[in-house]
């Protein structure tokens, strides 16, 4: 009995030992070896590859740098998790990943509904909000101290695409076709101030309801107001429904489409039908390798993924790795989420391979740079900086 109780007393302070060498309270997700970021986005359905893209450049980008040993000697893992892009989803993938799976930070969401849904779990859990793929103006509220945004706002995209519209050729009947949802009620909201701002009326409006491809009242309500151009608010597979649809009813005026429709599936889903389509972007032209931050993309995307094509949701993805990465870097080896966020908001700067992005504590979102593209012929991109009339035949 008495050598019982003196082991027992032993291991008590043994333990206790442990305890006093282990940190108090070590913060989620954060391991001697590893730091976890989640990620809740669309992986299946007709929005599919918006989500499988981030994730694709999120891994490029954390695969890099764990092949270097990580940050700090510690790897970085991503825990993705499917929400479908539907808001009830996306809170039910939030929680599963803060609460169950002690995720540090979320990481490369993908939309506006889904954000709406997911980022007051994140701030309300004091969980780090990054990269979120959408441009909806209310993740660009600095109050929201705990929400990093890497691309342009919906607002800088829809003033780009009415002055190009009304600068280069000239066009002052303009229509829009939305996403029956907060997405595409953000891009309306962006349009009617871009409009507004010239004095200009919108030629008509139509809607059609997400996860769907049920374009065809829209269209035929579009089509009787004979436009010269119609903005596009929605994702690839039923925009480009609407738009071969539109094709085969000869309704052919501008296309004009966000960056958020995922440029490169929908100029696989239109084939030949997609010559002269715009699409605005908001990252670099991801087959510009003269840019050192495209090149290293493009050399992770192969390390990842030899069949991978650079294209860019995955350059997206890439960058937001990337920022994540740097900002842990600046964080230093005790790293915590509030760590990591005065690391992005007091740095102010980063170089990303030479591509800048800019924080500050009154400004939440490192790039701002709009630019237009064109679908060619055989289905690439061509970056422009002028508007050009092209047929579609």
């Amino acid at each position: 009995m008495q050598f019982s109780l003196r082991g027992s007393l032993a291991a008590a302070i043994a333990l206790g030992a442990v305890s006093l060498a282990a940190p108090a309270s070590a913060e989620d997700g954060v391991t001697a070896d590893t730091i976890v970021f989640g990620q809740a986005a669309v992986l299946e359905g007709p929005a599919a590859a918006l989500g499988t893209g981030m994730r694709l450049g999120l891994n490029a980008a954390f695969d890099e740098i764990n092949q270097k040993g990580g940050v700090h000697g510690r790897k970085i893992k991503l825990i993705s998790v499917n929400d479908g892009y539907e808001p009830d989803r996306a809170i039910a993938a939030t929680k599963k990943l803060i609460e169950d799976e002690k995720v540090f930070a979320l990481i490369g969401a993908v939309g506006t509904p889904t954000s709406a849904a997911a980022q007051p779990i994140a701030t309300a859990a004091k969980v780090p909000f990054m990269g979120a793929f959408t441009g909806a103006g209310f993740l660009r509220n600095p109050k929201l101290d705990n929400v990093i945004n890497v691309r342009a706002s919906y607002d800088a995209e829809t003033e780009a695409w009415v002055r190009h519209l009304t600068e280069d050729l000239k066009i002052s009947k303009i229509a829009i076709f939305y996403q029956d949802d907060a997405f595409g009620r953000a891009g309306l909201s962006g349009f009617k101030k871009a409009m507004g701002k010239r004095n200009m009326e919108i030629a008509a409006e139509a809607t059609y309801e997400r996860n769907t491809v049920a374009v065809k009242t829209g269209l035929l309500a579009l089509k009787r107001a004979e436009p010269e151009a119609v903005v596009i608010v929605g994702a690839y597979k039923p925009v480009a429904e609407f738009i071969k649809l539109s094709r085969k009813v000869s309704f052919n005026p501008v296309f004009v489409n966000i960056s958020f429709v995922g440029a490169n599936a929908l100029a696989k889903e239109l084939g030949a039908e997609g010559k002269g389509v715009i699409v605005s972007q908001v990252v670099p032209f991801p087959g510009d390798a003269s840019l050192k931050v495209v090149a290293q993309y493009q050399a992770a995307l192969k390390a990842t993924d030899q069949k991978a094509e650079p294209e860019f949701v995955s350059l997206e993805g890439y960058l937001v790795g990337r920022l994540a990465i740097a900002a842990l870097e600046k964080a230093g080896p005790d790293v915590t989420r509030e760590g990591l966020l005065k690391a992005i908001r007091e740095t102010g700067k980063f170089d990303i391979g030479g591509l800048p992005m800019t924080f500050s504590a009154e400004k939440n979102e490192g790039l701002d740079k709009v630019f237009m593209t064109i679908i060619q012929q055989d289905g690439t991109f061509k970056p422009v900086e002028k508007l050009v009339k092209v047929s579609a035949n």
